[in-house]
């Protein structure tokens, strides 16, 4: 499998940047809003919530 990048051209005045993995397609900016979704919830995850903490 081959990671291929592509600028598309749509007739937008800035189409923007692809991604394409076979028959997977994406464009950039949303790829890296699924990363960042992605790394919020893994921190959600693991980082404790304040106030939790056993108190004595």
């Amino acid at each position: 499998m081959m990671l291929g990048i592509e600028q598309s051209d749509a007739g937008m005045p800035d189409p923007g940047i692809y991604f394409q993995w076979g028959d997977f397609l994406i464009q950039f900016g949303n790829l890296m809003v699924i990363a960042v979704m992605v790394v919020l919830f893994i921190l959600a995850l693991v980082v404790p919530f304040p106030g939790r903490r056993s108190r004595k």
